[in-house]
């Protein structure tokens, strides 16, 4: 439970707090774009080894195919 506890708390303070959002149409591709381009691919979870999630999927995925 404490990742999600953390994924959420990152959410809110990375991106939530800083924006106003005009409808929910764009709180939603806001939130989705974020989760993308920032929390998957830039910021290093400590679970992963301190890699973004992106980069440890591809390094599985290159160990696993071999």
């Amino acid at each position: 439970m404490t990742c999600s506890l953390s994924f959420f708390k990152t959410l809110k303070m990375e991106e939530v707090y800083l924006k106003e959002y005009e409808s929910f149409a764009n709180t939603e591709t806001n939130l989705g774009e974020f989760i993308e381009q920032v929390y998957n691919t830039k910021r290093l979870h400590s679970s992963l080894g301190y890699l973004p999630p992106a980069e440890f999927e591809a390094a599985y995925a290159s160990v696993a195919g071999s």
